[in-house]
């Protein structure tokens, strides 16, 4: 920067990556022009000397392009391979809207060594050429008939990188077809005027011939170029030819001379194209009547619905974007997944193109957009250092804010930087009259004034100093130490090192040079001044260092946390995590949650050291409710959360009683969810379910407290499925032992069990839930449960000796056999099966093959709720006479009456829901859809017979798979499913390849042969559930581990690519990805085989070291090496080394007529992943936007359970995470990887449809009434539940105590859970 930079608008030289091109160009309108001489396709943003950023000029009139490709006229590249150096690639594209013509052709032929894409330059970045372009000009030989543009645009860019040979041509030219010319194709009055004309002069002629419409004269004409194009006989159109006449004629002569036909008398002859051209075609006649075709299509496609409709559109425009990214390497660039909460009508801020890079790059892609902006512009560093820095600070990005610490270390400053220098010394930056001894006086008399500034005037004057290139100036500024950051540096200190660190370095220095005492006593000084330490300022009076707290980068470093920038509530959960792993050194733990908390000042962390609480901050009307963990219910919390903020599910619960179904036969009979018939007392069981969900959540819409306590029969019943529950209640009466969740290194479980890996009690409980599902012996009591008989029998009240009794059949139509089928509905499951005849066909015989770890088709497959086969009948309902009708038997004792629980009754309860917090997530929330479900009545019923309802149109999608058996058949198959299960055990992956494995073909065994078989969408629904199977098996080791790889999250999905269509283009490009995907396969294997080998070798290294050995064998007379033994051995070597590098070639792919030669391993896995990623791009019909994230902390046998939760109205994230409810920040959290070692992970994804979005999500419900009052905070010897299941107990060495640790203190040995509960008067609310 030198002087008098700052004083005018500043001019940058730099360039642009090939992305923002790519954005610039659909922008760039050559016949609209900047006042200022702005042109957005060769300029970079201005700067002026104030320091304004001015917005990028943006006309009402410019065409924001839609460009159609040319196919005859493009020269693609190869789609997979590194650019050819002896290829022109060209993009011959126009316009839809303004029809403007563009000319886009990249050359390689330049000479350079290696093309961009590489490592080292991940993407094209190009400089303009201005002595060689030609900004819109008027071509000299420019006329109405020789086919020449009016106008034209011409620019030229070189590729920045050193080893890069690219040329960038970028040339736009007018339409073809003038706008006089449109109007007598599209002007209704013109071509009426001439139609009428022709008909007055021989009436008798064209006689019950219309008038024509401007879609009859575009697709007329264009029928006349396309069939020259095609058959090239040139036609004769005779003079007298009724559809010329009328809708084109001697008005538009011009038009017709001008496209290429000409007279012949009063006949017209076609254009004669040459026919012997292959794409590229380069004929200017078969160029412009291309170009006219394409106009012509484009004006026809713009015509009213109405007037298509008469017509036959033979083909539609393909858009150019796929091929423009192909030719400029774009289509696989690092994206920031925090630029997903942007929209496309957000402005983008115009610190990104002045670094040529665009909003969503990965923070790898600024640094590489800023380093090349350095090279091609060094004069202008300072600017784009400040642009660096406004990203960085604008991302929060810790990787671009250590590049722009690492850029300031090194002596660069910003023009931020040298604006706020000279203001805080009071100088005009624009006066020509400063010279050194003015701006040190300045200094001086400023320093004088404001002595507690005198770090950041010298930090000013260091900067002026630098800027004038000023020895004296700097000279002065860095007199002494007076600032934290020098104190440190002259230390040789860094701020994560402690006091005593700090005190040893001061020695240090002493002890090198003692004539420094001084400065290095006032650096201690302000080091200690800066961190406000007491144990400093100590040895500073009385040099004995005193008591040292833990420092905040020590802090973040024992609870393992990089990015400072995190949450609150994530701390806490780091705390918590850590404190249940190593619960003897809380001490240590807290002490570094307290350096946190005091340095970030918060509430939260304060509250919760001093009360095992975190309180909120927002006001009791505007914010959520948390949810009180119960013991091992964060799953719960998260779940019922989520169940709140859909708002027709809310209406639904809070106003049960309208959707309430009737116990009458007549509902009952035909109620079938899940593919089976539901029971009297699983409908009874459902809507108390309901009911405890409807008083919770009017508890959280009305409490005025910061957090409600689910009732534990709620969580019973949620936790708890009726089958499980029957079973426990069956073991009950056998067993005198209550389940018991078990321990982990001696200590409880604390936290809900991921999917699925249940304790020896879960695996009992559920044999015996489907033991009761299935069918009892003739004897009507199913067997003995163990040295018992059925506890259902002596539950009930049963005489055993009638269980055998002759059962009476009564009169179908009488009164009393109405009466017994209500009571058997109420008690279906504890009868025998009554053999019916049914004319349902059997199940067809396919046999579907476990798929292995990676199957997530196969298991949305087997989680569907209903299934209809298309190769079979519909199976129909069975009515009300077809059901078989038991007498009951002799002599059944009354029903007991109601007692109230006892002690055992409320311990049994909490046992089950902690058995029930160890279920699969799935289950739970298949529970909960079942259970709704089961409560409210049918709004109608599919073809099965499953009932449709307001959930089933809510949560409830519809899938169709595809299967080839031997012959050829393809059957189809069509379920209902409520959730789709993606897996990432293999390795990191993002969403779009995460739902692929769920859609792709996939080899299943049918009848004794693997075959085929995928899976298509044929039903959305408005609320699409997503599952990750994060819980996999070590075949090994016997054990299950959880899976934590990244599952890259988008914050819009369209789902096109999945549905089920007709359409040839959407099957053959399905087709295609499933070809890559089998070819990417086979490449990633085959690299694996040659890079990782038992030996920790490569393949390179392992056969070269064979060969040495043969060699020295080779040397020993007394042993013998074959010579073709080694001549083979140095062969593979060549061969490894060469397939690893550029030369090898295994297999020999065909593309077309293309032979694919000479690509490197690499080179293809990534040709490949990019045509993958970009298959379905522009299939952007169905958007569904992430409104829900469940996420898992924890491995696969404990952890812990929050959800992020998107209110759309304000934008903003919530984290929910039990009691607390707070903002997120920073999205990061949600989206980006967390390089921990245990790192959090998406379990459970909600997406709602983009278009419903509104509708659907409402998180924030409350209508606090005025006179509540929050409730006083607990007083600190108070048991509270904290996070995790833990409690916080200050008169118990201020640590937090387990479950269990609360109850050996308290009676010195462990006893039941429930045992701490009590009941209140109704006997259902229980508090701790």
């Amino acid at each position: 920067m030198t002087k008098g930079m700052l004083n005018a608008m500043i001019e940058l030289k730099g360039g642009k990556t090939a992305p923002v091109f790519l954005d610039d160009l659909d922008s760039y309108d050559p016949r609209r022009s900047s006042a200022t001489g702005f042109n957005r396709l060769v300029n970079l943003p201005r700067q002026y000397k104030n320091g304004a950023i001015p917005l990028i000029p943006r006309y009402k009139a410019q065409c924001q392009h839609k460009w159609a490709a040319k196919d005859s006229q493009c020269n693609l590249p190869l789609i997979l391979g590194r650019p050819d150096p002896k290829i022109l690639s060209t993009v011959a594209a126009f316009c839809e809207h303004c029809r403007c013509h563009l000319d886009l052709s990249i050359d390689f032929r330049g000479g350079g060594t290696s093309p961009c894409p590489t490592q080292e330059s991940p993407l094209h970045h190009f400089i303009h050429q201005p002595e060689i372009s030609l900004p819109h000009y008027k071509p000299d030989n420019a006329s109405k008939l020789d086919g020449s543009s009016d106008w034209q645009d011409l620019n030229w860019f070189q590729c920045s990188s050193i080893d890069c040979s690219a040329k960038l041509k970028i040339q736009i030219r007018s339409p073809r077809l003038r706008p006089e010319w449109v109007e007598l194709l599209i002007n209704k009055d013109l071509i009426k005027a001439r139609a009428e004309e022709q008909i007055v002069k021989d009436p008798a002629r064209f006689e019950g011939h219309a008038v024509p419409l401007p879609s009859d004269v575009l697709s007329n004409l264009r029928t006349y170029i396309l069939n020259t194009l095609r058959d090239g006989n040139r036609r004769k159109i005779q003079a007298h030819n009724k559809k010329w006449l009328l809708c084109l004629g001697d008005p538009c002569s011009e038009l017709v001379e001008f496209i290429g036909f000409t007279r012949e008398g009063d006949n017209w002859l076609v254009p004669e194209p040459d026919q012997s051209l292959t794409p590229p075609i380069s004929n200017p006649v078969n160029i412009r009547l291309e170009d006219v075709e394409k106009e012509l299509l484009a004006l026809l496609l713009k015509r009213p619905d109405d007037e298509r409709r008469a017509i036959k559109v033979q083909y539609g425009l393909n858009a150019a974007t796929r091929d423009l990214s192909r030719v400029l390497s774009t289509g696989d660039y690092k994206q920031n997944p925090s630029a997903r909460t942007a929209t496309s009508q957000d402005p983008e801020h115009p610190f990104y193109p002045t670094l040529g890079a665009k909003l969503d790059f990965h923070d790898d892609l600024i640094k590489f957009s800023y380093e090349r902006q350095l090279v091609s512009d060094p004069e202008n560093t300072p600017y784009y250092l400040e642009a660096l820095q406004g990203i960085a600070a604008g991302r929060k990005s810790e990787e671009l804010q250590t590049l722009v610490a690492i850029e300031a270390s090194s002596g660069k400053i910003s023009t931020s930087d040298i604006r706020d220098a000279y203001k805080l010394l009071d100088l005009e930056i624009e006066s020509e009259f400063l010279d050194e001894d003015y701006i040190i006086g300045s200094f001086q008399s400023r320093a004088a004034d404001a002595p507690r500034q005198d770090s950041e005037l010298r930090r000013a004057l260091q900067i002026v100093g630098q800027d004038r290139s000023s020895q004296k100036i700097q000279s002065m500024a860095s007199k002494t130490v007076t600032s934290y950051e020098q104190a440190l540096s002259w230390l040789g200190a860094t701020p994560d090192m402690d006091d005593e660190f700090v005190v040893a370095m001061y020695k240090v220095k002493e002890d090198e040079n003692p004539a420094e005492e001084a400065t290095a006593r006032q650096a201690v000084f302000v080091v200690a001044q800066h961190r406000k330490s007491a144990a400093l300022k100590q040895w500073l009076d009385t040099g004995v260092l005193g008591e040292v707290e833990m420092d905040v980068g020590q802090a973040y470093n024992r609870l393992q946390i990089d990015d400072r920038s995190i949450s609150d509530d994530f701390i806490l959960a780091a705390f918590q995590l850590f404190h249940q792993e190593a619960p003897s050194q809380v001490d240590d733990l807290r002490s570094a949650l307290r350096a946190i908390a005091k340095d970030r000042n918060s509430h939260t962390l304060l509250s919760f050291l001093d009360s095992g609480m975190a309180t909120s901050e927002h006001p009791l009307g505007e914010w959520p409710v948390g949810l009180a963990n119960i013991g091992n219910t964060c799953y719960l919390n998260s779940l019922l959360q989520f169940y709140f903020t859909m708002k027709p599910l809310r209406e639904l619960v809070l106003k049960f009683d309208d959707y309430k179904m009737d116990l009458t036969v007549d509902n009952l009979v035909p109620k079938m969810v899940g593919s089976r018939k539901i029971s009297r007392q699983e409908v009874q069981r459902a809507q108390s379910f309901v009911y405890g969900l409807q008083k919770l959540f009017q508890s959280m819409i009305t409490s005025a407290a910061f957090h409600v306590a689910p009732e534990l029969e709620l969580a019973r019943l949620t936790l708890v499925t009726q089958p499980l529950e029957a079973a426990l209640r069956r073991r009950s009466t056998t067993s005198g032992n209550r389940p018991s969740l078990g321990e982990i290194n001696g200590r409880p479980v604390l936290g809900p069990m991921p999917p699925p890996i249940p304790e020896a009690a879960v695996d009992n409980a559920k044999s015996q839930a489907k033991q009761a599902e299935t069918p009892m012996n003739a004897g009507g009591n199913g067997g003995k449960i163990g040295a018992d008989a059925s506890s259902e029998e002596t539950l009930l009240g049963n005489d055993p000796a009638d269980a055998t009794a002759d059962q009476e059949m009564l009169d179908p139509g009488s009164e009393e056999l109405q009466r017994q089928q209500q009571q058997i509905l109420e008690d279906k499951e504890n009868l025998p099966p009554r053999k019916m005849v049914s004319d349902r066909p059997a199940t067809p015989d396919t046999i579907l093959q476990p798929l292995g770890e990676s199957s997530p088709s196969r298991m949305n497959e087997q989680h569907c709720a209903a299934e209809t086969n298309h190769d079979l009948p519909t199976p129909h309902s069975p009515s009300k006479s077809e059901i078989a009708v038991i007498a009951p038997p002799p002599n059944r004792p009354p029903p007991f009456p109601p007692r109230p629980q006892t002690e055992e009754q409320k311990q049994a309860i909490v046992a089950e829901v902690q058995l029930g917090a160890q279920q699969d997530v799935t289950e739970v929330i298949s529970n909960v859809l079942f259970q709704l479900e089961c409560a409210i009545k049918a709004t109608a019923f599919d073809p099965s017979g499953e009932q449709i309802d307001l959930v089933k149109q809510l949560f409830f999608g519809k899938q169709k798979s595809y299967t080839s058996n031997a012959q050829g058949v393809l059957r189809m198959k069509e379920q209902f499913f409520s959730n789709l299960i993606v897996d990432v055990a293999s390795g990191p992956k993002d969403i779009y390849e995460a739902l692929d494995g769920a859609f792709d073909e996939q080899e299943v065994e049918v009848e004794g042969s693997f075959r085929p078989q995928y899976t298509t969408i044929t039903h959305l629904p408005p609320v699409l559930k997503v599952m990750v199977q994060r819980v996999q098996y070590d075949q090994k080791k016997a054990s299950a581990f959880k899976s934590i790889n990244h599952l890259g999250l988008k914050e819009t999905i369209y789902m096109d690519r999945y549905m089920d269509s007709e359409d040839d283009d959407l099957i053959q490009r399905r087709k295609e990805s499933w070809e890559w995907k089998r070819q990417l396969r086979q490449l990633e294997a085959r690299k694996a085989d040659l890079v990782q080998t038992e030996l920790e070798m490569d393949m390179v290294d392992v056969l070269t070291a064979t060969k040495e050995y043969l060699d020295q064998l080779s040397e020993d007379d007394s042993f013998e090496v074959p010579a073709s033994l080694r001549e083979g051995v140095e062969n593979a070597v060549a061969e490894a080394r060469d397939e690893l590098s550029c030369n090898y070639t295994p297999l020999a792919q065909t593309l077309g007529s293309v032979l694919i030669v000479n690509i490197a391993i690499d080179a293809r896995i990534k040709d490949l992943s990019s045509n993958i990623g970009s298959q379905f791009v522009d299939l952007q019909f169905l958007p569904y936007t992430l409104q829900a994230v469940f996420i898992h902390v924890g491995s696969a046998t404990f952890g812990h359970y929050w959800i992020y939760i998107r209110d759309f109205e304000k934008n903003i994230w919530r984290k929910y995470n039990d009691e607390s409810v707070s903002a997120v920040t920073d999205v990061s959290q949600i989206f980006d990887q967390d390089p921990s070692d245990r790192p959090p992970t998406p379990y459970f994804l909600v997406y709602v449809k983009d278009e419903l979005r509104d509708q659907l999500v409402n998180p924030v419900c409350r209508d606090v009434p005025p006179q509540q009052q929050p409730p006083p905070p607990p007083p600190p010897q108070q048991a509270q539940y904290g996070t995790s299941d833990t409690i916080m107990n200050d008169s118990v060495n201020d640590y937090p105590m387990t479950v269990t640790d609360a109850v050996e203190d308290r009676q010195g040995t462990t006893v039941a859970i429930g045992d701490w509960f009590k009941a209140d008067n109704t006997g259902k609310h229980l508090e701790w």
